[in-house]
């Protein structure tokens, strides 16, 4: 499992547990399927009980946990219908996002982008696909906020927590250049300040997963919900 967290205990743990139980199940550190034990996390990171029950109900409510009656809590498996409905939202927001976006960016904001798409370069060079699926949240992120709609993203951040399972599995398994080059297509729409441009390029994008998820699903039945 994932290195022990952090802990500040000069302010609520059970949130910190459940940030470290999450980042941890998102990253498949924790399998689908696994056993959590309140008794064994407590002692392992120097808590009671409590605050890591706290973290568990959270993760259950948010469907990364599940409760079986008599046997304890378990790790989710993957839901593929909330993946496809978390996809099919991103594609939806995010594309009108683009286009807010297009007509009036400034030089200043395609800095900062080109900054990222460097930062995301560099991370597919030395190999490190877990860094660049969080760069890659950030650049989303990114373009929510030059649209002056980070809530939005915030919104769909709580959406898609079973999407972001599979992104990491994804990003270890296929060549993530072809990302890199997608949001290269959408930072170039955003440069011709072309709206169509920039949203077909981010419906492209965010199609991406339709094509890596069939051979993922055969590959690794495990990880999903039959």
């Amino acid at each position: 499992m994932t290195a022990q967290p952090n802990l500040d205990f000069t302010t609520a743990t059970a949130p910190q547990v459940y940030d470290w139980l999450r980042d941890a199940i998102l990253r498949g550190e924790l399998a689908p399927g696994a056993r959590l034990s309140e008794v064994e996390i407590g002692k392992r990171i120097g808590v009671s009980r409590q605050p890591v029950r706290e973290a568990f109900i959270r993760l259950t409510t948010e469907g990364l946990a599940e409760v079986r009656p008599q046997r304890g809590t378990y790790i989710s498996r993957i839901s593929l219908s909330a993946v496809l409905s978390a996809r099919l939202i991103r594609e939806a927001v995010e594309s009108d996002l683009v286009r807010m976006v297009a007509p009036e960016l400034g030089d200043d904001a395609l800095a900062r982008l080109d900054q990222e798409m460097a930062a995301q370069r560099q991370a597919v060079e030395a190999g490190d696909s877990d860094t660049f699926v969080q760069l890659d949240d950030r650049f989303h992120n990114l373009l929510a906020a030059l649209a002056q709609q980070e809530a939005v993203w915030v919104v769909l951040e709580g959406l898609k927590s079973q999407m972001n399972r599979l992104r990491y599995i994804t990003a270890r398994t296929f060549d993530i250049q072809k990302l890199i080059g997608q949001h290269a297509d959408i930072v170039e729409g955003l440069r011709r300040r072309d709206p169509a441009l920039a949203e077909q390029a981010m419906r492209h994008h965010l199609r991406e997963l339709l094509n890596d998820l069939p051979e993922i699903a055969r590959s690794r039945p495990e990880l999903f919900i039959p």
